[in-house]
């Protein structure tokens, strides 16, 4: 196999290095991250500066920019071939529920899945057990090879930070949801200038069973399939009544 590896932790972090580590037995690693920590970056791209790339070997590169420029950059520049797998991971903390909208880990796993090839979001809902989310991350590949992901979709994978003998098992589960964030902390810098700092995530609203947040609090492997498409395949008559007047 040939497998791209990104995050939004940064090219340095111990999450990145475990899984690079542990998915060499499958074949070419390749990796291109941010040269620094870029949680929350979400799908943003680099549009109003270049994006500059240093080589730190011929199979791994840290790019000056989000982790979605590092994906793009990866499949559009540097590498000459379309990966067999991206990998987004292993992240610093849960990306549970809505934090999908601004995980830069599911992001660089979106982008990869946009350019044409499988791909999975690993994150570790904690900062200790790197190894036991590698492990899990070497079950699931192997598993695409024996047979590929249904209906090509991404996948979502959060992991308890617990020894890999300790998980309760495995779920396939659907996004939970938070309440509304908390106010922004208003404060001054030291020249006595505002500054604002993003409040706290709200608290959980629905975490019952079912989600990716009940599944990793009862010490199980949450895997959720995501689709990139968000139209809302559903309400697409009851609008098109609403916008010509229709009752």
């Amino acid at each position: 196999m040939r497998i791209l590896i990104s995050n939004d932790d940064g090219i340095f972090a111990e999450g990145i290095t475990v899984l690079a580590d542990a998915l060499a037995q499958f074949g070419e690693v390749y990796i291109a991250a941010p040269d620094r920590n870029r949680s929350g970056a979400s799908n943003s791209l680099t549009l109003e500066t270049p994006i500059r790339v240093h080589r730190h070997s011929p199979t791994r590169i840290a790019v000056q920019g989000t982790p979605t420029d590092c994906v793009h950059f990866a499949l559009n520049a540097w590498l000459d071939f379309t990966p067999d797998l991206v990998i987004a991971g292993i992240n610093h903390g849960a990306n549970l529920g809505d934090d999908v909208l601004y995980s830069g880990t599911v992001a660089a796993a979106t982008e990869g899945h946009f350019l044409g090839a499988p791909a999975i979001a690993m994150s570790l809902v904690g900062a200790t057990h790197f190894a036991t989310a590698a492990a899990v991350a070497c079950k699931v590949i192997e598993r695409m090879r024996e047979q590929p992901v249904p209906e090509n979709r991404l996948l979502n994978i959060n992991v308890p930070d617990r020894p890999y003998d300790e998980l309760s098992g495995w779920e396939i589960t659907r996004l939970g949801a938070r309440h509304r964030a908390e106010s922004m902390i208003r404060d001054e810098d030291p020249r006595g200038h505002e500054i604002y700092w993003l409040g706290p995530p709200g608290a959980r609203q629905d975490a019952g069973p079912g989600t990716d947040f009940y599944a990793v609090d009862q010490g199980r492997v949450s895997i959720t399939p995501l689709q990139v498409d968000l139209t809302a395949h559903q309400t697409l008559s009851a609008v098109d009544q609403w916008i010509s007047g229709e009752k």
